[in-house]
């Protein structure tokens, strides 16, 4: 059978269209936020050589809280694991992403991807303040609303770097310590995969109920964290077309 000139064109669009769908392109354009919103108590900075250093606020260590001191450690403990976040504005479905990070040992950060919420919960945002309004009935923080990836200073913790907190303990030893890392995040509707410096870390098929779709979050866990990023990148996969009947 003969294909014709248009038919050809048209597939030849189609495939382009396709591939340009699936390029890379950066998520963090090495010079200020644009693109991203601060969440909780943070402070995000643009460095030069397009690091990205994310820190907690040092002029409210002595007074984060209403009383007077000495408080209790209950207080203090809510005080000290309050996280921050840097959240995309956009919303991704099925994508890959690549990102570098410096870690200092017994730091504790991670990756947060499908959280609709936007950390509202770990932030203590009040309820009123959500922003977008919450499209889901979970609660909890980022890990219990969409999925966290792990990222920490310590292989002995239960969920080494590269683990999917909760469901999918990595191995240990995939980090190198007080060096750049690399960390790669597939996502699709039909799972997970992380790899840690090239090696596969975690895999999950993902648990029902939970959004297919979201932002990505950049975490500083506690008062006490730091951690600095580089070349944050993403790749999208195209929509699946319709298909004709």
């Amino acid at each position: 059978m003969t294909v014709r000139f248009p038919t050809l064109l048209i597939l030849a669009l189609a495939f382009a269209a396709g591939a340009a769908a699936q390029q890379w392109r950066p998520l963090f354009n090495g010079r200020d936020l644009s693109g991203w919103q601060i969440r909780g108590d943070g402070v995000w900075t643009a460095m030069p050589g397009g690091v990205l250093l994310g820190q907690r606020r040092i002029d409210n260590v002595s007074k984060p809280f209403d009383a007077d001191w000495p408080i209790a450690q209950r207080q203090y403990g809510a005080w000290l694991n309050r996280h921050a976040w840097l959240y995309t504005e956009q919303e991704f479905g099925e994508f890959d992403l690549h990102l570098e990070y410096f870690l200092p040992p017994h730091m504790n950060s991670g990756v947060s991807i499908r959280d609709v919420s936007r950390a509202h919960y770990s932030i203590g945002e009040r309820a009123s303040a959500a922003d977008p309004p919450m499209t889901t009935s979970l609660k909890g923080t980022p890990s219990h609303i969409g999925y966290e990836i792990q990222i920490i200073g310590n292989d002995a913790e239960k969920y080494p770097t590269g683990s999917i907190y909760l469901f999918q303990s990595a191995p240990k030893g995939l980090q190198r310590m007080s060096q750049w890392n690399s960390l790669d995040i597939e996502s699709r509707k039909s799972g997970i995969k992380v790899k840690v410096n090239g090696q596969f870390a975690s895999g999950h098929p993902g648990e029902p109920g939970r959004p297919l779709a979201g932002p990505i979050g950049l975490q500083l866990h506690d008062q006490f964290t730091f951690i600095l990023f580089r070349d944050i990148r993403i790749r999208e996969l195209p929509a699946p077309r319709p298909t004709l009947q």
